[in-house]
């Protein structure tokens, strides 16, 4: 096998030419078999396959380095600098990541998982190496999809000024831009990036530069190349600002993409190459439906269908249940998503209501302010994105939602611990940035029933709300307990004394399971369901404070900022001398790994909890 001679980094290099082909194949094969077994991101690797072998051919690592966008179309970048054997560990605990992690090989310079940032980054690196009198490569890897994302754009109109190579590269797999491939575009690319080219046009400016009245002749000559490259050469967008554009280019076609990325490298500013890449390429079923194969847990190579085929209903199912349903009823329910309707369980709103469902693109802040602009146009807006991925609108959601008080519902989906994709993708903040904006109201449900009545709650309010809810299945349990929706007010399920338990979202079921291990060793255990994480609910606190002895509260987020320091800041004031155990995340960043073995390493696990409480009460 010709994937047997890359045991390290570079050794692409030894590889004859000829085997590029057979390279790539068995690369596309070895993905297939790995994804299959460990779930990960397969569409979108297998797309870059081609494209990763000729940047390794050209680029020198890790001397010369590489940013990719997102990051998890780096596997066939990591099998090339010697990870191969790490492959079985992919996206479990202890095991490699399915992004790019720094401390996991000097070959990836920087860690990346969410959309847009690739070009900062690299733009950054570039400067760095040049204040550091390097002179090596610099190359970012920038899908179509991510130029939706505003940040994309502010770092382009920034690189416009660079004065010496940064190899930008547009994989463009037909999502978001136009095809546009002929023989026109090859041949203008061809002779545009090649050193005759360039060498004849400087050699002509410099030779009119000395002629008296020549400077009008180059204004005149360059005006009339403007406007025959506005009609002729595709990318102007990047040429108007300043960014030599070269492509398309074939992205299967190592030997062409070679050749141009050698000529694009030698020019003294940025380039960008245009490069058409087919999503799932090798793979049929991948192929055809490249949505379905972008993040996918394990499955059957043979068939392209899940190992767990069994239906479940999940919290984004009943998402999109209820607002189909509120949707029908009320003609002011507007809906909106960043570049994930089927992820957040738009698809069918949108299929129902085209009119009324809005995809904004990889581009959160923009759906946030675009939200405050039809709130204040008389719609009630659901922005549906998840949680690691609404970091992004923080200021937004201040300064255009909450400022302006206006009636923006953000349902925040994959809240929470969510597994293999690690740190880049933990929602684990939400409730501690949250919480601390004001007018902004958060809720988070115990089962799926309750988070449909938390919709509807929120369709009816004329202020800006949050419901959080994690990712998969919904939860079915304590659906006996159906007390109505009251704003700010908790459920009380189980009426006791001496500990109190209050459990913020989908915490109530571990709760549940530590009061039936309490209960068995013989303490009163008084079970609430939080609902409300602000505002709280000072009413009830101020009834459990003269019988209970031990107060605890379970939230799934970081300690700091969570629901647990609003309980204790508000039992401070009142003055609440007894035992006060807050559950929460350890304020720390979470690695990959499988949601159980991530749960119990940080704590939530029946008996150790149960063990906490228990040696809180004995100081």
């Amino acid at each position: 096998m010709v994937l047997e001679q890359i045991q390290q980094v570079n050794d692409i290099k030894n590889i004859d030419p000829k085997d590029y082909g057979v390279l790539a194949e068995e690369i596309r094969q070895f993905l297939i078999d790995k994804v299959s077994q460990t779930g990960g991101h397969l569409a979108s690797n297998l797309g870059v396959v081609e494209l990763t072998i000729a940047l390794h051919l050209v680029m020198d690592f890790p001397k010369d380095q590489l940013v990719w966008d997102v990051g998890h179309q780096s596997y066939t970048h990591k099998l090339l600098s010697g990870r191969k054997e790490e492959f079985d560990g992919l996206r479990k605990y202890g095991g490699m990541s399915g992004f790019p992690k720094r401390r996991e090989s000097s070959c990836d310079c920087f860690g990346t998982g969410h959309s847009s940032t690739a070009l900062s980054a690299a733009l950054g690196i570039v400067n760095g190496k040049w204040l550091n009198k390097d002179d090596s490569l610099v190359a970012a890897v920038v899908g179509d999809g991510a130029l939706t994302g505003g940040m994309a754009f502010e770092a382009l109109n920034n690189a416009a000024s660079l004065k010496r190579n940064f190899l930008i590269v547009l994989n463009d797999n037909e999502m978001s831009i136009s095809r546009n491939v002929g023989g026109m575009s090859r041949y203008l690319t061809k002779m545009r990036a090649g050193s005759r080219y360039n060498d004849l046009k400087n050699g002509v400016v410099n030779t009119l530069n000395k002629i008296p009245g020549g400077d009008n002749v180059i204004r005149g000559l360059k005006k009339a190349k403007s406007s025959i490259k506005q009609i002729i050469v595709p990318g102007m967008l990047f040429e108007n600002m300043g960014i030599t554009y070269l492509g398309p280019v074939d992205g299967h076609n190592i030997e062409e993409m070679v050749s141009i990325f050698k000529e694009a490298i030698h020019l003294p500013h940025p380039v960008l190459v245009h490069v058409i890449t087919k999503k799932g390429k090798g793979y049929p079923y991948a192929e055809k439906f490249p949505a379905r194969f972008h993040g996918v847990e394990p499955f059957d190579s043979m068939t392209g269908k899940p190992l767990n085929q069994k239906k479940t209903v999940t919290y984004t199912d009943l998402v999109s249940k209820k607002l189909v349903e509120l949707g029908s009823e009320r003609k002011n329910l507007a809906a909106i998503t960043a570049a994930m309707a089927d992820g957040t369980g738009l698809k069918a709103f949108r299929r129902h209501f085209p009119e009324r469902f809005f995809d904004v693109g990889i581009a959160e802040e923009h759906a946030v302010t675009f939200a405050a602009g039809l709130a204040a146009a008389g719609f009630h807006p659901f922005v549906a994105i998840y949680s690691s991925f609404l970091q992004r609108g923080y200021d937004q959601m201040i300064h255009d939602v909450c400022i302006q008080n206006l009636p923006v519902t953000f349902l925040i989906d994959r809240a929470g611990i969510v597994g293999g994709d690690g740190e880049t993708h933990q929602g684990i903040f939400d409730l501690s940035y949250l919480s601390h904006i004001p007018n902004m109201h958060v809720m988070a449900p115990k089962n799926g029933w309750e988070l449909q009545q938390m919709i509807e709650f929120s369709a009816d309010v004329s202020f800006p709300m949050a419901i959080r809810y994690p990712r998969g299945e919904a939860y079915t349990g304590l659906e006996e307990f159906k007390e109505p929706i009251c704003f700010g007010k908790s459920e009380i399920l189980y009426k006791e004394k001496e500990i109190a338990l209050i459990a913020a979202g989908n915490m109530v079921k571990l709760a549940e399971q530590v009061r039936k291990l309490l209960k068995e060793q013989g303490h009163y255990v008084t079970l609430v369901n939080a609902r409300f994480v602000k505002p709280l609910d000072e009413e009830l606190l101020d009834r459990l404070i003269p019988t209970h002895s031990c107060i605890v509260t379970m939230e799934e987020n970081v300690l700091n900022g969570g629901f647990g320091e609003h309980v204790l800041r508000y039992l401070n004031s009142r003055n609440y001398k007894q035992a006060f155990l807050p559950i929460a995340i350890p304020n720390m960043y979470i690695e990959h790994g499988s949601l159980d073995i991530l749960m119990q390493e940080n704590g939530f696990e029946a008996g150790k909890i149960v063990r906490r409480i228990q040696e809180k009460m004995a100081e």
